[in-house]
């Protein structure tokens, strides 16, 4: 009788932890694994626009990149869009670019709401 109640406890505090294990998966949080450009880049006056990829899907209604200058004006062409192939995927079109340092804000929300947020900056060349 003593055997099967230690089994049973152990199987119990197996399902308990395994269960807390699936959970703590269930509340990911997505973070950048590439930014283009990347965090403290130099690059010509031509780019483009700003991506950046995900660990982690994104919803697209509450993720957002900004874009801003050293006076911290806007430079973005319009709001974030999060790939419809890729949902990992965030980009955001960019006004012609003078020379000067740049702030990039952004904010992801995973698919199961669960929001991260950062900052880095690239300078663009005279």
């Amino acid at each position: 009788m003593k055997t099967s109640l230690l089994k049973s406890i152990a199987s119990r505090g197996l399902v308990c932890a395994l269960t807390l294990g699936a959970a703590q998966l269930a509340f990911a949080h997505a973070y950048p694994t590439h930014q283009a450009p990347g965090a403290g880049t130099t690059v010509p006056a031509t780019q483009k626009d700003v991506a950046i990829d995900f660990d982690d899907g994104l919803e697209p209604a509450f993720s957002s990149i900004t874009v801003t200058d050293g006076q911290g004006n806007a430079v973005t062409a319009g709001k974030a869009v999060v790939d419809a192939s890729n949902n990992k995927h965030m980009s955001v079109a960019l006004n012609p670019l003078k020379p000067g340092l740049y702030t990039v804000a952004w904010v992801a929300v995973a698919a199961d709401g669960h929001r991260t947020q950062g900052h880095y900056m690239f300078m663009v060349k005279p």
